[in-house]
């Protein structure tokens, strides 16, 4: 294992999930040399298992009028798209509360546009991205589609439509038989669906694969293997970062750690409202009919992707801690969401069970910027859900942030200092 070196690296980042590779891309981009400190493999956690759906669809924050109610519901169903384990955590009790008071039009619509700007800035940017460095990742402007088997679901949908047209997100909408001529992989009877034309895919595993090796060819270091434990600080500033292998010194530093970031970065006094919101998904060889673009199962919460060689389920959304156990109950969950809509709901070989967690604040917006009381640490974290969608975006904002530089949209949204 490689030993730090006495001399100071240029920007360290610590981190190698998307959203710390991004990072590095732009400010390599920017002039700035590159070192990444990842604690296992790059790629290999939180980013691994996404469904790689690219998507300011998504926009409208989880922190919405009327959610509470039906949360409460949810917590007596172990595999509800929601779930939150009984249990005594006073941290997450603080959380879920904040939560709660955001539920309101007011706050939903701020956390919308700010989300949404991130995202579709994002967007464009990833598929330029892919094309400038040649990613073999398997990107498609493909769109998305929400399916539908309830028309009274469908009905209530395409009602609060004209809140997304106001972001600028584009629909299209399927009723039952033109959603049946466009999508065979659907069962018969589904009531419709609505088209998002702006969303895109890739391969997640595939795009950090690449991304990386874009990176180490341009000159950047990534080490893998090095676990972040501990930091110097003095006088407002990170003198160095410890690890099993040595310190490591930088004149600037970049916290991309995720769902850990609460626990890392709580030595420098750094509270940040994250809490990890577990995710699981299921990943098969390609089925004989397999969907022509993503979807989201609706009534179910359950992503469908497929790809060349495989096809994934997942979602979900767990408040459990740092629990580390595989539950059987939510894939089940994830099985019989498809069994209700897919023709062929799994392919021939299972290639993979997996659960990750998202690093979820409670405003639904990440965490850009420069860190409170320290003048050469930034974060990128707290991307929730849209860490795989919001990458190049945060990269491409972070890096200017970092140099001084013309930021491709208004930063204060996503600043740390408002929770400070």
């Amino acid at each position: 294992m490689p030993a730090a070196s006495a001399a100071t690296d240029d920007v360290l980042i610590l981190g190698g999930g998307v959203i710390g590779l991004a990072c590095a891309h732009y400010l390599l981009e920017a002039g700035r040399s590159v070192r990444i400190l990842e604690r296992g493999v790059v790629g290999a956690a939180t980013s691994f298992g996404n469904c790689g759906t690219i998507t300011p669809s998504h926009a409208p924050p989880l922190a919405a009028p009327g959610v509470i109610a039906k949360a409460l519901r949810w917590m007596r169903q172990p595999d509800a798209p929601l779930y939150i384990q009984p249990r005594f955590d006073p941290a997450l009790a603080r959380w879920l509360l904040r939560f709660a008071m955001r539920c309101n039009a007011r706050d939903w619509q701020e956390s919308a546009v700010a989300k949404f700007a991130l995202l579709d800035h994002s967007r464009r940017e990833i598929e330029a991205l892919v094309g400038r460095l040649s990613l073999a990742c398997e990107f498609s402007a493909s769109g998305l589609r929400y399916v539908y088997r309830s028309r009274e679901a469908l009905a209530q949908a395409l009602a609060e439509l004209p809140k997304l047209h106001e972001f600028g997100i584009a629909t299209r909408t399927l009723d039952g038989q033109g959603l049946a001529d466009a999508e065979p992989a659907l069962l018969p009877g589904m009531a419709g669906a609505i088209e998002f034309p702006g969303d895109a895919q890739f391969r997640p595993d595939a795009f950090t694969r690449e991304l990386a090796r874009s990176l180490r060819a341009r000159g950047a270091v990534i080490e893998e293997g090095i676990a972040v434990t501990g930091f110097d600080a003095t006088k407002g500033r990170i003198d160095s970062v410890g690890t099993a292998q040595g310190r490591f010194r930088a004149r600037d530093v970049v916290a991309a750690f995720g769902p850990w970031s609460p626990a890392m970065l709580r030595e420098l006094r750094l509270r940040l409202p994250i809490q990890p919101g577990k995710g699981y998904s299921i990943t098969w060889s390609r089925p004989t009919i397999a969907p022509r673009m993503p979807m989201v199962l609706r009534e179910r919460s359950v992503c469908v992707t497929a790809w060349a060689g495989g096809f994934r389920l997942g979602s979900t959304m767990e408040f459990s801690g740092y629990d580390a156990s595989l539950n059987r109950t939510r894939l089940a969950a994830l099985e019989r969401a498809a069994r209700e809509y897919l023709r062929e709901p799994a392919g021939p070989e299972r290639r993979e069970e997996w659960f990750g967690w998202r690093p979820m604040t409670w405003d639904d917006l990440p965490l850009i910027g420069r860190a409170p009381a320290y003048g050469n640490l930034w974060l990128a974290t707290g991307h929730g859900m849209m860490g795989m969608s919001m990458s190049a975006g945060t990269g491409q904002l972070l890096s200017q942030l970092v140099t001084g530089g013309e930021t491709p949209i208004d930063p204060r949204p996503y600043r740390p200092q408002r929770f400070a």
